[in-house]
């Protein structure tokens, strides 16, 4: 970890993986193995947001961290993806309320170690908007919940780098 430097918890399913990822046309597909699973899942992503991530990781800006049931899948997304070696908010696969419980945990531990906070979950951010109210309402996170069919779209990936720019 870096300190003072945001993270940016990263869902993938209906974040990045979206049925209708492509931005201005159709989205890039590749399949990815889920040891957890044991089976080969069709990720459809727009590569414009990939590109975006790694950016933002690799200059810095945000410490982009898994925090996803795919977080012990993680190393075949960063190959298929083309990304480096993310953290992951957990190592061991989890699902159903284990996972929502997970993902909580990693948003409290950031804000708990006094630094910023992106967290990008279709699902997650509308369960425990009460728990995160607090954060927001004080600059300290920045929460977004795309719709799940389209994922993150070039409007969310504005509101980040502005949140990031802020001191």
């Amino acid at each position: 970890m870096t300190p003072g430097v945001p993270v940016w918890l990263l869902d993938v399913d209906g974040v990045v993986n979206a049925y209708r990822a492509g931005w201005y046309g159709a989205p890039r597909v590749v399949q990815v193995h889920s040891a957890a699973d044991a089976y080969d899942y069709r990720i459809r992503y727009e590569p414009r947001l990939v590109r975006a991530i790694h950016r933002i990781h690799v200059r810095g800006r945000a410490e982009v961290t898994w925090c996803s049931t795919w977080c012990s899948d993680a190393a075949g997304l960063e190959q298929a993806f083309g990304l480096p070696e993310l953290p992951r908010a957990f190592d061991e696969p989890v699902t159903g309320p284990a996972a929502s419980q997970a993902k909580l945990a990693a948003a409290r531990r950031v804000i708990a170690s006094g630094r910023r906070l992106v967290w990008t979950d279709d699902v997650e951010i509308d369960l425990h908007a009460a728990v995160c109210a607090p954060w927001v309402a004080t600059g300290r996170a920045l929460l977004i919940s795309p719709n799940a069919t389209r994922g993150l779209r070039s409007r969310h990936l504005r509101r980040i780098e502005q949140f990031l720019d802020q001191p």
